[in-house]
């Protein structure tokens, strides 16, 4: 079975890595403006989030509104929001279940194998979410880059990679490497050795004495 402070590490990973999906959702700077018209100075730059779409004045001044409608938003957007929230739910069940199989903990049954059990369950659940995770960032990403290079698309009216991207992205690797970490607690067949049957020794025979002749 996987040492305490292997699960220990992966738990710790997840968790940052549930925190940063969590940070990513909620931040608005899914996209933001490109300046691909060759214009230096801006007085304005615009975000576009997840839930809400934001512009950045040259004073310093950030006014946001969230969308008005959901059924007006994009497929893409609705899906993304949707994988974002999905990982963040496994995320928080799959601490629950972690925490309950891991060795450095009481909780639950005080048997090793189950506990093991259980760990391995919980970083199954935290694999999913860094996959859902990375799925909506990368569908955003592909969304991004299809509206940057179309030709119909204005100029002032294109976007780049913004951070909460890279922080989704960064949050789903952090998930599937504490994931994985949690996952190698898949117990082993520790009865085996026990239960395992050996065939009988055979007697040795001793060598016939001179007086079996007589």
């Amino acid at each position: 079975m996987a040492n305490s402070g292997l699960q220990l590490l992966g738990f710790v990973l997840a968790l940052l890595g549930l925190i940063a999906d969590l940070t990513a959702t909620i931040l608005p700077q899914w996209r933001v403006s490109s300046f691909a018209d060759g214009s230096i100075i801006t007085a304005q730059s615009y975000y576009l989030g997840l839930w809400m779409e934001c512009v950045w004045q040259s004073t310093g001044q950030l006014q946001c509104k969230v969308y008005d409608s959901i059924l007006a938003l994009g497929a893409a957007l609705q899906a993304t929001r949707a994988l974002m929230v999905l990982s963040i739910v496994l995320g928080v069940i799959a601490i629950g279940i972690a925490t309950m199989g891991m060795k450095c903990t009481h909780c639950g049954d005080d048997n090793k194998v189950t506990k093991a059990r259980i760990a391995m369950t919980g970083g199954i659940i935290f694999l999913v979410a860094g996959l859902c995770s990375l799925v909506a960032c990368s569908w955003s990403a592909h969304q991004i880059i299809q509206d940057f290079y179309n030709p119909l698309s204005p100029l002032n009216k294109r976007y780049e990679f913004g951070p909460a991207i890279f922080l989704g992205w960064a949050g789903a690797a952090l998930s599937l490497l504490g994931g994985g970490m949690l996952s190698c607690s898949c117990p082993g067949d520790s009865s085996g050795y026990k239960n395992r049957q050996y065939p009988a020794a055979k007697p040795i025979s001793k060598p016939p004495s001179s007086r079996e002749y007589v």
